[in-house]
Order: structure tokens, then C-alpha cells, then sequence
């Protein structure tokens, strides 16, 4: 049966009416499908929210701890009912504002308000009841998928951070010095670990916490099961794109213990203090395995655009001296903050940076990269996909002589080189006239960009010199079109009409990146 006709069919059964509209929600990087029913005046609820997932098991561990925690008196949604199959649920609608939005002014101009700490400091506070309180009586065997953290999900963990972010970063290191560090820190998690009696949520974070008359509520929490307190609180206050300050986060580490010794009378400050950091550096490889997962592997471009941030993160940690236990890391760990420093500096990331930092533009949007078939096609960062992709290889190649080697498609010399027998022209017409059907289509249709590619051995003379060419034809033959031409090989942006930055809708060579 349709989803839409599922979840209509299970509000009519619970309800007693037929929801007059069913609305697609965002699920961000979440597989499950979210959807806002709304029902007629007066009726109630007269919002619910309808869940949709494969996977019954995760369904089943989100109603059975939302159901424990709200006996526990604890903020999560109500769940109304579910399906027989366990594959949809009706849940509380709480809104459309997460603590995440609720911040947007602090995280965009780093200066935030005390309206917005004392929501976050709200929400810190919050936390230690989940996890002590909600822990209290709480069947983890029966209620969470995984019952408890333990040393396979640490290892597993680690490897994600080696195998799918550090290895897909083409970063060259020693994967002796690697292992070393890296089984050096999950021995000190599984310490801590095998001590553990409360619950941890996992992904404790902004995007997962709404407020609903300014009171906030955890609303992600079935990948939840028995683990240290200190993983929670180093996801929130590190999360990369939360963008708290030092200052921010030392105040906050200050409210949750204070909070937490009132839930615990045996709670242990100087304990926790002490292993925080290594669950920060912990979380932090965790989080970039994600990233280099759903990014690199998967082509999502939330999570492309996340790696710059995700990396910076990492390299701020390697400074921070926020408390004193945090001065040990570095000195403990020193080959993995040698490669945060490389990775920040790092071509793919530099390059994903740069182009996701470009403003936003309503009009269409034009990119046009050159590249190397040796390190593969440029990245999407739209989220639209497709787009065209041009082999120059089977042009004379320029690179073969010493005298063309030191330069690039952008010099006179080796202009003048590939232009010399005229093929080029006719390559370059019969790739405009393909791209601009495109462009003609997507300018009546409102749509908002269109990649373009060009690649050669090396990314430095034929597909710099094509890219460039095709660049500056269409940002003169359509002005209302903003061309984007970026040399990913050179480390080159150039932007034509750009509306943003000039008015004059000539050429601004932004960086050289």
C-alpha cells in the first residue's frame, strides 16, 4: 500500500477521522521518512506527525523508550499508535523548531545571545536526566537494538574514521603510527565503558532537540542503549556545526555537572572531567567517519559540505585547554593531531571549502570544473546531481614538452599551443551546444544549477583551457546566469556575474585556493 494511504489509514483507525492533508518533512540524513498530517478544525490532535521506516527494529526501540521515558515525566514526543507491522507511528507534532534554528543567529556570526545560552544551557542541563533517570528501570536488553556500547562498537567506530574518512581523504600516513593512537584511545573508552550503568543517546544533539513552547524535547534517541555519560555531552558541545566557543563550552561542562550531582548525589566530577576529553576526540573520529561515509561513499551533500567544518573541529580540539585534562591529549596523541593539521590544509578539503562557501544565489547557477582522471570526477555539492562531464584527453596534449610543463591552460603559451591545429573549437561547439540545451531548459524552469566538467591527465592544461573557454561564453551569452569556473588541480575559483559580490557582472577571481 502507498505511504500515504498507510498513514491516512492508521490516523482514521486511531483518530476516528480522515487527516485532511499529508505533508513530506525533511529527514536529513535519516533514512526513515517523516510526514506532518494535518486534521480538520478542532478536531485533536490537530497535527501528528507519521513515521515511516524498514527497519522494524529501530521503529520498535523509538516507541518503547518514548513510552519510558514519558512515564519517567522526561520531554520526548508522545507516540499515539502504530501500524501492525510496526512500520509507520504516529507521534506528537512538536513543531518545526530545533534547537539548531533556535541558534542559527550565534552560529552565523559567532556572537550568541543569552536568550540562545540559556536554551542550550537548558537543554544541557536536560541531559543527565535521560541518562540517570531514564536509566532507572529501563530493560535495555528489550527496549534498544544494541543493549550496551562495548569494545566491538568502539573498534568499529575507529575504522570508520580510518576506512571511510581518512583513506577516502587520499591523505598519505603511517598506519602503524595510526593503530597505535587509535588503540590507545579505545582502550581508555573501554575502561570507562565497562563501568558504565546509564543510558546514552547517541546522538545527542541540536538538530535532534525541538522546542514546543519554548521547552525543549529530545526527539532522536532509538540508537540509544547503556553507556558513559561522557559520550553525550562531547557530541552536543562538539558538534561542528553548533560553533560554540571555548568560553561556551566550559560553561556548559560547569551546568551539566552541576546538574548531574543533583540527579546523582554519587555522581563523580573529577572522574568525569578527566575522561571528557578522550570521548570528545572519540566522538569527533566517529562523527568525520560519517561524514567521509555519507559524503565521499554516498555523494550527500549536507555531509561534503560538513567536512571542512567536521576537520576544524578536529584541529581546535588538539588546542584546547578548556580544562586541565584537555592539555594531555595532545601530548598523548601526536601523530593524530600531525594529521588534523595536514587534513585541514588538504586539497579535497581546501577545494570542498571553498566552493561550498560561494553565497547563495536564486537565479541558476552554472559550475564548471576542471580535473585530473587520476584523483576522479569533481564532487556535487548542489544535491541535484548529474550534470555533463567532457574527456578531453583525445586532444593534443600540450603537457608532453618540457617548455608547457611548469604551466597551465590559464597561460598565453599554452593557449596559443591548443589552439594552434583548431581542434579544440570544434570540440568546445559541440560541448556548448549540448550544455546550453541544458541551460535554455533550466532557465524556463527555475531550476538552480548545472555542473560541468572537463578532464584530463593531470587537470592543467586541456581541461583548465576547456573550462575556461566554456566558462566565459555562457557568462557573456546569458548575464542573468551566475558561472562558477573552478580549476580543482590549480586551486583556482574564478566567478562571472557574480550578483552577490559586483554589479558589474564581470569576472572576480576570488582565490586562489
Amino acid at each position: 500500500m502507498h505511504s500515504f494511504d498507510s498513514i491516512s489509514l492508521l490516523y482514521k483507525m486511531h483518530f476516528g477521522v480522515t487527516p485532511v492533508a499529508i505533508e513530506s518533512l525533511s529527514a536529513a540524513g535519516s533514512n526513515r521518512k517523516y510526514y506532518l498530517i494535518t486534521a480538520q478544525e478542532g478536531r485533536t490532535p490537530l497535527h501528528a506527525v507519521a513515521t515511516y521506516g524498514c527497519d522494524t527494529e529501530e521503529n520498535k526501540a523509538f516507541i518503547s523508550l518514548s513510552r519510558h521515558f514519558k512515564g519517567k515525566g522526561l520531554p520526548v514526543p508522545a507516540v499515539f499508535c502504530e501500524s501492525d507491522d510496526s512500520q509507520y507511528y504516529l507521534q506528537e507534532y512538536l513543531g518545526n523548531t530545533s534547537l539548531f534554528d533556535f541558534i542559527a543567529g550565534g552560529r552565523l556570526n559567532g556572537q550568541f545571545s543569552s536568550e540562545e545560552l540559556d536554551k542550550v544551557e537548558e537543554c544541557v542541563r536536560m541531559l543527565p536526566h535521560f541518562q540517570i533517570e531514564g536509566a532507572d528501570g529501563l530493560d535495555f536488553d528489550k527496549s534498544c537494538i544494541v543493549s550496551a556500547m562495548n569494545a566491538n562498537m568502539i573498534a568499529n567506530d575507529l575504522n570508520y574514521f580510518k576506512y571511510c574518512f581518512l583513506k577516502s581523504s587520499g591523505l598519505e600516513y603511517s598506519e602503524k603510527r595510526l593503530d597505535f593512537e587509535l588503540g590507545h584511545l579505545a582502550s581508555i573508552i573501554e575502561a570507562v565503558v565497562d563501568k558504565a550503568d546509564t543510558f546514552m543517546v547517541r546522538d545527542f544533539q541540536s538538530r535532534n532537540i525541538m522546542l514546543c513552547n519554548g521547552k525543549p524535547y529530545l526527539i532522536d534517541f532509538q540508537g540509544g542503549r547503556k553507556g558513559p555519560l561522557e559520550y553525550d555531552l562531547a557530541s552536543f558541545l562538539w558538534q561542528a556545526k553548533a560553533k560554540f566557543t571555548d568560553d561556551i563550552k566550559r560553561d556548559m561542562i560547569a551546568a551539566y555537572v552541576d546538574e548531574a550531582k543533583v540527579v546523582d548525589a554519587n555522581f563523580s566530577v573529577d572522574k568525569f572531567c578527566e575522561s571528557l576529553p578522550y570521548f570528545v576526540l572519540f566522538r569527533i573520529l566517529q562523527t568525520l567517519g560519517a561524514y567521509g561515509f555519507r559524503g565521499w561513499s554516498e555523494h550527500k551533500p549536507h555531509f561534503l559540505q560538513s567536512l571542512p567544518a567536521g576537520v576544524k573541529g578536529l584541529v581546535d580540539f588538539f588546542d584546547c585547554t578548556i580544562l586541565p585534562s584537555f592539555k594531555d591529549v595532545s601530548v598523548r596523541f601526536p601523530y593524530l593531531k600531525e594529521l588534523a593539521n595536514r587534513l585541514h590544509s588538504s586539497s579535497r578539503i581546501v577545494d570542498i571549502e571553498t566552493v561550498a562557501g560561494l553565497q547563495c544565489f536564486s537565479g541558476l547557477t552554472l559550475m564548471v570544473s576542471s580535473f585530473s582522471y587520476k584523483r576522479g570526477v569533481p564532487y556535487d555539492l548542489s544535491g541535484n546531481g548529474g550534470g555533463f562531464v567532457f574527456d578531453c584527453r583525445g586532444i593534443q596534449n600540450p603537457g608532453k614538452y618540457d617548455e608547457y610543463k611548469p604551466l597551465t591552460g590559464l597561460d598565453l603559451p599554452v593557449i596559443r599551443f591548443i589552439e594552434d591545429n583548431g581542434e579544440i573549437y570544434q570540440f568546445l561547439l559541440c560541448c556548448e551546444a549540448l550544455v546550453e540545451a541544458s541551460v535554455k531548459r533550466y532557465l524556463e524552469r527555475g531550476f538552480t544549477s548545472l555542473s560541468v566538467a572537463f578532464g584530463c591527465t593531470g587537470g592543467c592544461h586541456r581541461s583548465v583551457y576547456s573550462a575556461q573557454a566554456l566558462g566565459k561564453y555562457f557568462a557573456e551569452k546569458y548575464p542573468e546566469v551566475r558561472v562558477v569556473v573552478n580549476h580543482r588541480e590549480q586551486r583556482k575559483l574564478f566567478v562571472f556575474n557574480d550578483f552577490k559580490q559586483s554589479e558589474t557582472r564581470n569576472a572576480t577571481d576570488v582565490a586562489d585556493i
